[in-house]
């Protein structure tokens, strides 16, 4: 019978991963081995001209390449260090409501209370709550109901 995983661990190896910007950690003792790939991703995102490609225009007017990945235009946009961004705490598909017939829990322009959930993660058939790390207004939502989601990819913005 195989042992059972101690998911605090497998927590700071992706906090060791992130905070020294490594691509991939790996770990293993008598009992497990686990292997954890990160997402390589530029903190800044220099102006490009594509002639002829459709192109994503940010509010600091850098110009992105419509084959750059949406969390990407966000870091070059500012979101990811941004101070009000919710990050996801997991890996796992995002869910905005409780339920498909249910509200939204947050909307653009809502006001929300440090400790509010704003959305579910599901990860291995469990639904995590996501809380507000402040008190403020929702002024952006930048991933959709039933996205996946990586560990520490923004999820909203609260001003």
């Amino acid at each position: 019978m195989a042992n059972a995983i101690d998911t605090k661990i497998i927590g700071k190896l992706a906090d060791v991963l992130n905070k020294n910007n490594l691509s991939e950690l790996e770990y293993e003792d008598e009992t497990c081995r686990i292997k954890i790939k990160g997402l390589v991703c530029a903190t800044t995102v220099a102006p490009v001209a594509v002639s002829n490609a459709p192109q994503v225009q940010t509010p600091s007017n850098v110009v992105i390449p419509a084959n750059v990945s949406k969390e990407d235009a966000y870091v070059a946009d500012g979101y990811s260090n941004n101070a009000g961004t919710v990050k996801s705490p997991i890996v796992g598909v995002v869910y905005l409501s409780p339920d498909p017939t249910k509200p939204d829990y947050v909307g653009v322009g809502d006001t929300v209370k440090e400790g509010d959930i704003v959305c579910l993660i599901e990860a291995m058939k469990t639904f995590n709550p996501v809380k507000a790390h402040r008190t403020g207004t929702v002024t952006k939502i930048l991933v959709e109901s039933g996205d996946p989601v990586e560990y520490g990819e923004s999820l909203l913005v609260i001003e």
